[in-house]
């Protein structure tokens, strides 16, 4: 039985993408961060699943810093899936007398619109995950949670509204991730993904991505995040279109770790 640890409670999306990647004969563990979800993967869990990237706010920060600081684990699969979130209340209380509403901050970012028009007097409260939102409404921790509908059922609230989102199109990728392994045989439509540290002199981050361009090597994202190791350090993550062995991929890769600080592979897997 393979041991899946996903960012908890029951009820998240983490949980519906895990589910999603249908890997037999799985147990479902939940934890409180990304972090813990990779952490786990040292302690008994297989697999982990970690949102990554939303297509409202971008990339999921405390993934991103979980996968710099957890050397040894690799991306091997991906999915996606459409966001929109139902509201809900204990059972009675009405949207009007609600004075403080908890949801996930990038779950905010998806419903400020509709919250400023329904609920404008609620306070925001940042919860965990989407799913442990319903819970501080269960304990009464917080009167309106905004999660996906099942948190509803599974923690005994009123829904009051479903297919919440200010923009119809959001989405967000999950990644799959494991202890290093072979790499997942190239399909054609794959992603690969590394995390640099150029030297901090000008143009050395410039002359990095030219390994990409001359090599006619795309890529698909581009973020900086600070290493929290030195002050006005950053980490650089980058997404490549192609497969880590693809001889284009893999010259561009060589070139760029002769160059950088620091490069960490985070795998090579198939686009969702």
């Amino acid at each position: 039985m393979s041991r899946i640890a996903y960012l908890g409670p029951a009820g998240t999306f983490t949980e519906q993408a895990a589910r999603q990647f249908s890997i037999d004969g799985a147990e479902y563990v939940p934890v409180d961060s990304p972090a813990a979800a990779l952490a786990a993967l040292g302690a008994g869990a297989d697999f982990a699943v970690c949102a990554i990237e939303n297509s409202v706010d971008g990339a999921v920060t405390a993934t991103a810093d979980a996968l710099a600081a957890t050397p040894g684990v690799q991306i091997v699969g991906e999915t996606e899936l459409a966001i929109a979130f139902a509201v809900m209340t204990r059972p009675g209380q009405s949207l009007a007398a609600a004075a403080r509403l908890a949801t996930h901050p990038v779950a905010f970012q998806q419903v400020k619109g509709w919250v400023r028009e329904h609920a404008p007097n609620a306070e925001f409260v940042p919860a965990a995950s989407n799913a442990a939102a319903a819970q501080m409404v269960a304990d009464g921790q917080a009167d309106i949670a905004v999660a996906p509908e099942r948190a509803a059922e599974l923690f005994g609230l009123q829904v009051h509204a479903t297919d919440v989102a200010d923009s119809a199109t959001a989405r967000t990728r999950f990644v799959l991730v494991a202890q290093q392994t072979a790499l997942p045989a190239a399909t054609g439509a794959d992603r690969t993904a590394v995390v640099l540290r150029t030297p901090n002199m000008p143009g050395a981050l410039v002359g990095v991505l030219q390994e990409f361009a001359a090599r006619g090597v795309d890529m698909s994202r581009i973020e900086s995040r600070p290493t929290r190791i030195e002050p006005n350090t950053y980490n650089f993550f980058i997404d490549l279109v192609g497969h880590a062995e693809d001889p284009a991929v893999a010259a561009a890769l060589k070139a760029v770790e002769a160059k950088a600080d620091s490069m960490l592979f985070l795998g090579s897997w198939p686009r969702a």
